[in-house]
């Protein structure tokens, strides 16, 4: 909340402790017109507006009101009348007097964002308890969204980020649901680049098991590619290990493996919606550019970066060729990408899911675990487990309602 004057008095916008004020609360059925009779009805009393907040949940109303106390002998005469109005609008009222603003926020300011499916009381209870036992306040509470997941933002003071991100961290995966800490401020808005992989995380697939699939080699393939996710095997050996599996193929696959490719449940909206907002999109992939090619221009990627198959006399020759994309090469290209962008590393936002995105995820300004390994999920700045990736969209502080409006704007 931020504190405001109007003109009609010599208190300076900053109160100081020993000046008094009122709180005023209204509460009941929400209706138009409350706010601005509340304040038409206190505007007859000289006062100044100190802060204000409003809160409408199902259709109930919480407006509170810090003001500075009306000139003397009148403080009698606006209770009664606010009580009044209150009574004639059939709303309830409670004035409190105090002293000064709200106390200033500790240091160290963070959001936690939690997404539940569906999230419980109990989630909350201990989340809320872990925050206090921590040593930070939760300021403010705000709901994101409500599908396909339950999202909510807690805005805390008094603990510093990384310290509170390594308390939540345990109790989260404990109780089934995601927390996100990240630093609060204006940088957060500022994020203006996603890179993404795309194997299991942009998309559903395993390219390279979509090939072996019409090889006939798909359950030696599938072996090898889940002992590399793990980091039980180096990427580019079992890179290698596996396309010579596919020597021989005809490079007509190409087209077919890229009309099996299926993408994430919420993979359009995410990309959609940041393109919207200014960000640039791109993707880095341990897969190929026979396929990674045909997606940046479907979903209008700004950048897109992976290994190439090569192909002689129309089939596929087993090996690859270039430079080998792998977990150091993924957090390359996110840098060679944020150079092209004009981007700060700082101002990034790198999605993964396995053990070659680590370096990747740990380089970004913000790095997400999507429904990953646990070993990137314990390295990860935040994980997301609910296999919706426009969920991504919460932790960057945009509400489903945003979205939605601006898919409203799009289509009218």
């Amino acid at each position: 909340m931020s504190a405001s004057q109007t003109s009609s008095s010599d208190v300076p916008a900053d109160v100081p402790a020993d000046v008094p004020t009122l709180l005023v609360k209204i509460f009941g059925k929400d209706r138009p017109g409350i706010t601005a009779g509340l304040f038409d009805t206190l505007a007859a009393y000289s006062v100044d507006v100190v802060d204000i907040e409003q809160v409408v949940t199902r259709g109930r109303m919480v407006l509170c009101a810090l003001v500075t106390e009306p000139p003397p002998g009148l403080e009698g005469d606006l209770r009664a009348t606010v009580h009044s109005w209150a009574e004639s609008m059939k709303m309830q009222a409670e004035i409190i007097s105090g002293l000064g603003d709200n106390r200033p926020r500790g240091l160290g300011r963070s959001l936690v964002t939690v997404l539940g499916h569906p999230l419980t009381a109990e989630a909350t209870a201990a989340i809320a308890a872990r925050i206090t036992k921590a040593g930070g306040n939760i300021d403010r509470i705000f709901r994101l969204a409500k599908y396909p997941v339950t999202a909510v933002e807690f805005a805390v003071s008094g603990v510093e980020t990384e310290p509170l991100r390594t308390a939540l961290a345990t109790d989260a995966a404990k109780l089934g649901i995601d927390v996100a800490v990240v630093a609060a401020g204006l940088y957060r808005r500022a994020q203006r680049l996603v890179v993404m992989d795309v194997d299991s995380t942009l998309i559903q697939d395993e390219v390279i098991e979509l090939f072996a699939a019409h090889a006939g080699c798909e359950n030696e393939v599938a072996e090898v590619t889940a002992a590399a996710m793990r980091g039980e095997l180096d990427f580019e050996q079992s890179l290698h290990a596996r396309v010579a599996l596919l020597e021989g193929l005809d490079a007509s696959v190409v087209d077919k493996v890229r009309s099996e490719v299926r993408l994430t449940p919420g993979a359009r909206t995410l990309i959609r919606t940041l393109k919207r907002l200014g960000y640039q999109v791109g993707v880095v992939s341990g897969g190929f550019t026979q396929v990674t090619d045909d997606l940046k221009e479907r979903l209008g990627l700004d950048f897109a970066h992976a290994n190439t198959l090569e192909i002689v006399d129309g089939r596929l020759t087993g090996k690859v060729t270039g430079e080998i994309v792998d977990r150091a090469g993924k957090a390359r290209l996110l840098r060679r990408f944020a150079a092209e962008a004009g981007v700060p590393l700082s101002q990034t936002v790198a999605i993964g899911d396995g053990a070659n995105d680590l370096d990747m995820l740990n380089a970004a300004g913000l790095g997400v675990a999507f429904n990953a390994k646990p070993v990137v999920r314990e390295a990860a700045h935040a994980a997301v487990n609910v296999p919706f990736l426009d969920t991504v969209l919460y932790l960057l502080g945009i509400t489903r309602e945003e979205v939605e409006a601006a898919d409203t704007v799009e289509t009218v």
